[in-house]
């Protein structure tokens, strides 16, 4: 066999040609162990991104299509990021909607009350009972986790203790001698007393716009107190008294609370309770056991049974709506908080013009719209 290959004698040409057709010969390569042979089908997907035609079943082209829980460089698309501040929004319009609500019906049954049953200090003292009861009673059957509070912790929330009692029945005072609308319109004066305080006491500097967002807010106090037609001193001055006491409050308790991890429904239930504490005595002076019975007697008469029903309604809804808006700080910024408290107050005139059948002047609407509207600006200006 050698000699006759060697025999074999190829031309140049011959030889040119093979070693042409050996060069662009195909090389085939071996199938894989245990793998038949497959056939090309549109199904099989190739290492490159593959168009949305190209898939043949629907399941391969629902899952080309779906958004991936997140990027290549460890980014989350837009649509998962944005699902949580949605929910964010939705919880916040909660807050507020149930905030103006509690505190409008809270003012209603309020004024109901103390139209029957003229005395401030008791019914002080049966909201914030109210309220140290309810919350006493969610940490005794855990609904909700009880603080984890010390002796510094009630140190600290006492002189916040002792301003919001002031307010707090000095505000009730105010609904027992004039309009509930009334009340709103002069406590709606309150940043002009934040201002005052910190620039004079704790020696704070605000800038210009804040001063002179001031002006229509002590002006629309001042013509709405000059033309109320049912205008009382004492009425007048509680809201003012109360203005400044949780102006003190806010003070105390942005210097106390430093460090504190307390919730806001958690440092609002221990706030009612020691306001509570040092409520009690005071209201047993001012009024007493027995005229508490000699006018709780009289107002059932007058009103039957449903006078109780108020008086319950006032107090637990007094509870609620402090308790949501302690809720709400935890969630939003002070500006967005500060906006929220100016529409819960027309909120609560508008209501209360139209339950209470309230005479109102156009010059007297002119005034709290203007203080209304000065609050607003000076929340815009301070931050």
């Amino acid at each position: 066999m050698l000699a006759a290959a060697a025999s074999v004698r190829l031309s140049p040409a011959s030889a040119t040609a093979a070693t042409t057709k050996l060069t662009f010969k195909p090389i085939h390569l071996p199938p894989l162990p245990n793998a038949g042979l497959r056939p090309l089908s549109l199904s099989a997907r190739p290492l490159y991104r593959q168009e949305p035609f190209l898939a043949a079943s629907r399941d391969d082209r629902a899952a080309s299509m779906a958004p991936p829980s997140a990027t290549a460089d460890g980014a989350r698309p837009v649509e998962t990021a944005a699902a949580p501040e949605t929910a964010r929004s939705a919880k916040i319009g909660v807050y507020f909607a149930t905030w103006w609500a509690l505190n409008v019906i809270f003012n209603i049954y309020n004024k109901k009350v103390l139209n029957a049953f003229p005395y401030p200090w008791l019914t002080s003292t049966l909201s914030l009972a109210a309220g140290s009861a309810i919350m006493l009673a969610s940490w005794a059957t855990r609904i909700a986790e009880a603080p984890q509070t010390d002796l510094d912790f009630w140190k600290a929330l006492s002189p916040v203790a002792i301003a919001h009692t002031i307010g707090h029945v000095a505000a009730t005072v105010s609904m027992a001698k004039v309009a509930v609308s009334f009340t709103h319109i002069i406590k709606s004066g309150e940043p002009a007393f934040s201002v005052l305080v910190s620039r004079f006491f704790l020696g704070e500097h605000f800038p210009a716009s804040v001063y002179f967002s001031l002006l229509p807010i002590i002006g629309g106090c001042a013509l709405a107190a000059v033309t109320e037609l049912n205008f009382n001193m004492t009425g007048f001055m509680g809201a003012m008294i109360s203005n400044l006491a949780f102006v003190f409050r806010n003070i105390f308790s942005k210097k106390g609370m430093k460090g504190k991890s307390v919730s806001g429904m958690n440092y609002y239930a221990c706030l009612s309770m020691l306001s509570l504490v040092i409520l009690l005595p005071f209201a047993f002076a001012m009024e007493g056991p027995k005229v508490w019975a000699a006018g709780w007697q009289n107002a059932v008469a007058e009103i039957g049974p449903n006078f109780v029903w108020w008086v319950a309604a006032q107090s637990v809804f007094y509870h609620l709506y402090n308790q949501v808006s302690y809720m709400s700080l935890d969630e939003i910024s002070p500006l967005t908080f500060s906006v929220g408290n100016t529409m819960k107050r027309i909120s609560v005139i508008v209501a209360s013009i139209i339950i209470f059948h309230t005479p109102v002047q156009p010059i007297n609407a002119l005034g709290a719209a203007i203080a209304i509207l000065g609050t607003f600006i000076y929340s815009q200006a301070k931050q």
